[in-house]
């Protein structure tokens, strides 16, 4: 089962969440950070780290002594990462996502496989769990194809010992949000019950709720602000499957780099409880099933 922890915005508790999950969490676990831009799970989990690799895209190489400038390449790239203009040839590697159309199309084969480093992957333990992140080179733009290879070594870990993943997927409701949760099990959305917090869930959940995936929503500082989300969710037929308080003591913790499942018996047993109502939706097949759960 794949989980992934989510929220319309950033500063809702979404890494809090997550790392209080993969503290408590029953069974063989890997915790994966998928915010590549601003990765911090690993503040709070602490781990050992075992390895990291370079990880790189491929994009086209020119040999301009074999073009003929027919234009097939600039034809086929719907995102302009190569044009032909007469007898000039631009490539714009930034631009480039890396299907390799060019390359296989080229009838003179004059577009061979280059490639440009996105970013490092490190992995490591983490107490029980194992763990895993991305962190994408600076003044990188293309994150997406960068996680793709983030959850691609994230299916060798799960091959090489069965069991669960809990991913902290990146803010809001862009390409890279929609990139983590798309093939996950479960989306757990993490909210809080203020005006801001509100708008951008129902962003959130009018983003992913096309997926089809079981979801579920967990309200962090709760006290705090009014009952929209509680309306919201009730109209929605989206579980209230975790509250976390507004207190004073999490956010010390928290400030501290703590897991707040350690900062009281009540908040270990929450999230205790919550892991166990995720795999619970993640039984269920449709939306229409969680909408009466």
């Amino acid at each position: 089962m794949i989980v992934s922890v989510a929220s319309g915005k950033g500063g809702t508790g979404k890494t809090t969440v997550t790392a209080s999950l993969a503290a408590v969490w029953d069974g063989s676990l890997v915790a994966v950070d998928l915010d590549v831009e601003e990765p911090n799970l690993h503040l709070f989990l602490q781990p050992i780290m075992e390895g990291c690799e370079r990880a790189h895209l491929e994009i086209p190489v020119l040999d301009e002594s074999r073009c003929t400038f027919c234009g097939a390449c600039s034809e086929l790239c719907q995102f302009k990462a190569i044009s032909v203009m007469g007898q000039l040839v631009l490539t714009f590697p930034e631009m480039c996502h890396g299907c390799g159309g060019c390359i296989a199309l080229c009838p003179e084969k004059a577009l061979s496989p280059g490639r440009r480093e996105l970013g490092e992957i490190s992995w490591g333990l983490a107490g029980k769990a194992r763990f895993l992140m991305g962190r994408l080179r600076i003044g990188e733009a293309m994150s997406p194809p960068f996680m793709r290879l983030v959850k691609a070594k994230l299916g060798e870990m799960m091959a090489a010992s069965a069991g669960d993943a809990i991913l902290d997927a990146p803010p809001g409701v862009s390409c890279p949000a929609v990139n983590a949760v798309i093939d996950s099990d479960v989306i757990v959305l993490v909210t809080e019950p203020t005006p801001f917090g509100f708008y951008d869930f129902q962003l959130a959940w009018e983003a992913f709720a096309p997926l089809g995936k079981p979801m579920g929503t967990v309200v962090n500082r709760a006290g705090l602000g009014n009952e929209d989300i509680y309306h919201f969710c009730r109209d929605k037929g989206l579980p209230i499957l975790a509250e976390i308080p507004y207190d004073r003591s999490i956010a010390e913790a928290y400030s501290c780099g703590r897991i707040i499942a350690d900062v009281s018996p009540e908040l270990k047993e929450t999230f205790i409880s919550l892991g166990g109502k995720i795999r619970d939706l993640a039984e269920l097949s449709s939306p229409g099933e969680v909408a009466h759960a």
